[in-house]
């Protein structure tokens, strides 16, 4: 299995250059880079089965931690790009806009809760998630993408806010106001079409 970086159909987006979008997919390009290069090399080292010296013994260790900081890189950035794509679009009456208003009271708190998180200190993610079990949405800080995350729950959205996702527009400080472009520019007609809506 080997991984290829997709490529996304992205509008010109109000609040984040081109030239930022352009560092922040090379970055993207990176994870999926690294994580084939990762399970190339662990199928290499199965070659050596009960010969394996200590040292590959230390070195596949090492790197099946590091598949999951390849991969969830990989992932929730796609997560993050799919959402620009197709111009900013939603639906007021959407399942997802009803369960965030049951949840969160309307979707201006909704939103307004969204960027709470985003206030966090330090880099990491803002993610949202579906818990279908328990039929409500979780709008979480996730400070490493492969540490933290809600297990098994569907991730509705994903706002990066590691200091590459802005610092070419934005300076630390602006950091409120890379996160108002982020929301200004998101495709919510995307963000809808995560939502589970059977079982929920």
């Amino acid at each position: 299995m080997t991984y290829t970086a997709k490529k996304f159909d992205l509008p010109e987006l109000k609040g984040l250059s081109k030239k930022q979008i352009d560092v922040h997919l090379a970055l993207y390009e990176g994870y999926v880079k690294n994580i084939n290069l990762i399970m190339e090399t662990l199928a290499g080292y199965a070659s050596y089965g009960d010969k394996a010296s200590e040292g590959d013994k230390l070195a596949i260790a090492e790197l099946r931690r590091r598949l999951g900081f390849e991969f969830d890189g990989m992932r929730m950035h796609e997560y993050y790009f799919e959402q620009f794509e197709g111009g900013k679009g939603g639906s007021p009456t959407s399942a997802l806009a009803q369960a965030a208003a049951e949840k969160y009271g309307s979707g201006e708190n909704f939103l307004a809760h969204i960027k709470e998180v985003a206030g966090t200190r330090g880099i990491g993610w803002v993610v949202v998630y579906q818990d279908v079990r328990g039929k409500t949405l979780h709008t979480v800080f996730v400070e490493d993408h492969q540490l933290g995350q809600l297990a098994g729950l569907p991730i509705i959205l994903a706002l990066d806010l590691w200091e590459h996702a802005y610092m070419v527009d934005y300076v630390p400080a602006e950091k409120k106001t890379y996160v108002e472009a982020f929301l200004d520019n998101v495709n919510w007609s995307v963000i809808e079409g995560r939502f589970v809506t059977t079982g929920a």
